[in-house]
């Protein structure tokens, strides 16, 4: 079964309000243990500012062309082709750091 990103999020919150684990969690409500999981480990990632790039999308080989992206002490080097491929992942990262 689908579930929308709204569906995913009223479940995730549930879980969060219960305090229980999240395969107890998930077998108690109808839902794919396995399946939650992987959407809970994605939030908890969300969390802390980590945003996963697809293998599909990590750079390939070539020249080594760079975007370099600086806040505060921290530089960020970002391969070209990432940046060109999903801008928005590299974005939704950018903003998550401190």
């Amino acid at each position: 079964m689908q579930y929308s990103k709204e569906e995913k999020a009223m479940w995730l919150e549930d879980w969060r309000r219960s305090g229980k684990k999240a395969w107890a969690y998930a077998k108690e409500n109808g839902l794919v243990p396995q399946t939650f999981c992987s959407w809970a480990k994605r939030e908890e990632k969300k969390a802390q500012g980590f945003v996963e790039i697809p293998a599909h999308k990590k750079p390939k080989p070539g020249p080594a062309q760079e975007i370099m992206v600086e806040k505060g002490d921290i530089k960020i080097h970002i391969p070209l082709s990432v940046w060109i491929e999903c801008p928005g992942a590299v974005m939704e990262g950018l903003r998550a750091a401190p």
